[in-house]
């Protein structure tokens, strides 16, 4: 488990922080009364992040700052000092937040900024930028947020990003650029990914307030006017991807269902009409499968409902461990399964559905008195023709319908 460092000299707020983060979030915490202290921890430990007082017994003017920095480490400062030179001071040394010693809401805010920047480790940034001194900038403070990044020139070389890194969930953009102007590039990503795909903030040094407007119409997220302060450009980053992680999570939400984290059927219908299209340019032959686990009443009465639900999120882990990512799996309701192996023919469909159900059937759950609970399913196959999804998972059912006849736990294929 990844460790915190606490420097502070108040053991009573060191404990309280110490335990706030243990209760919220996944870290080990060591605290450190002392700059003496703080070195023997640092020397001994990587810490993924370390909170620092500034007025120490041994450091009374913020020297643990500066040994901290020079050991490369990520720092937050937590201080009682609220003086506003002194703070844009320390801000310049290249530490991540100030944060004022008030109450337990500034206990509380540093609690959420150690959290954002744990999940910002998951997110790539694209840096477009003609001028190599602003991308070296804008990197340093990204990547002391916690960011991965990538970093361009002008529009045309960020579209090719795009389309190697599928997983840049942020594009930070010039205006003034040659090649493609930031403008342009904003018109041309949103041409491709919608909102709750990526996020897209301008720069510009531009004062002509009908840019900004035009970038905002054209599908970016946010502005910043150059110059920016460090913490007003920190402030925007991090609520830019947690709008875009929250937009993800409502878009989950409708996607998905709720207790197998699979595809829902409204999901399944509304991306396999896009698939079916494409497929028929491509020559690409598909298969249906749909999948029931066999006897789940009796599971269900046997055992109570929580360890029908057990059955059914295990059975979901089988089959999504079973298929490759450009599959489809959803769950249709019920015990009933759906899945669209892409690209395969009927043999080696028939093979991957039959190591498919004998895993099943190898496996077991645990019953809440650790009893041993095994189940079996059954499986009807459509390869596709030229008929329609539609009737294809209705011939895939009539095949499922015919091994629950011939006695279960089996394969059969139209």
């Amino acid at each position: 488990m990844e460790k915190i460092l606490i420097v502070e000299d108040n053991r009573t707020l060191a404990k309280l922080i110490a335990k706030k983060i243990k209760e919220t979030l996944k870290f080990e915490v060591n605290i450190a009364y002392d700059l003496k202290e703080a070195k023997l921890f640092i020397k001994a430990y990587k810490y993924f992040l370390v909170l620092l007082d500034l007025n120490l017994p041994d450091a009374p003017n913020g020297e643990v700052v500066d040994y901290a920095l020079s050991k490369k480490q990520h720092v937050i400062v937590l201080s009682g000092n609220i003086d506003k030179e002194f703070r844009k001071s320390i801000l310049k040394k290249g530490i991540i937040d100030y944060v004022t010693k008030g109450g337990i809401q500034d206990i509380a805010y540093t609690i959420g900024a150690i959290d954002r920047l744990d999940k910002n480790r998951v997110h790539k940034v694209l840096i477009v930028d003609d001028s190599m001194v602003v991308r070296q900038h804008i990197k340093a403070l990204l990547k002391n947020l916690f960011f991965t990044t990538i970093a361009v020139a002008h529009g045309e070389e960020a579209l090719k990003m795009l389309n190697l890194h599928s997983d840049i969930s942020l594009v930070i953009t010039d205006y003034n650029m040659p090649v493609m102007d930031g403008l342009t590039l904003t018109y041309e990503i949103r041409k491709n990914y919608k909102k709750n795909a990526l996020s897209i903030i301008a720069l510009s040094s531009n004062e002509d307030s009908e840019i900004n407007a035009l970038f905002l119409k054209h599908g970016a997220n946010d502005y910043i006017s150059k110059p920016f302060s460090k913490e007003e450009f920190s402030c925007r980053i991090n609520n830019t991807i947690e709008a875009l992680e929250n937009l993800n999570l409502v878009t989950n939400h409708a996607n998905r269902d709720y207790l197998t984290g699979l595809y829902n059927r409204r999901y399944f219908f509304s991306h396999m009409d896009e698939y079916i299209e494409e497929i028929f340019h491509n020559s690409e032959k598909y298969a249906v499968a749909m999948i029931d686990i066999d006897h789940f009443k009796k599971v269900n009465d046997t055992y109570g409902h929580e360890v029908g639900d057990r059955a059914i999120t295990h059975l979901s882990e089988i089959l999504t461990s079973a298929t490759n990512y450009r599959d489809m799996v959803a769950r249709f309701g019920g015990e009933e399964f759906c899945i669209v192996l892409k690209n395969v023919n009927k043999y080696s469909a028939f093979d991957i559905l039959q190591r498919l159900r004998e895993e099943v059937y190898n496996s077991y759950i645990l019953s809440d008195n650790n009893e041993e609970v095994r189940f079996s399913v059954s499986i009807g196959i459509a390869v596709s023709n030229e008929e329609s999804l539609q009737d294809n998972i209705a011939q895939a059912d009539m095949m499922l319908y015919k091994a629950k006849n011939e006695g279960r736990n089996r394969v059969i294929m139209d």
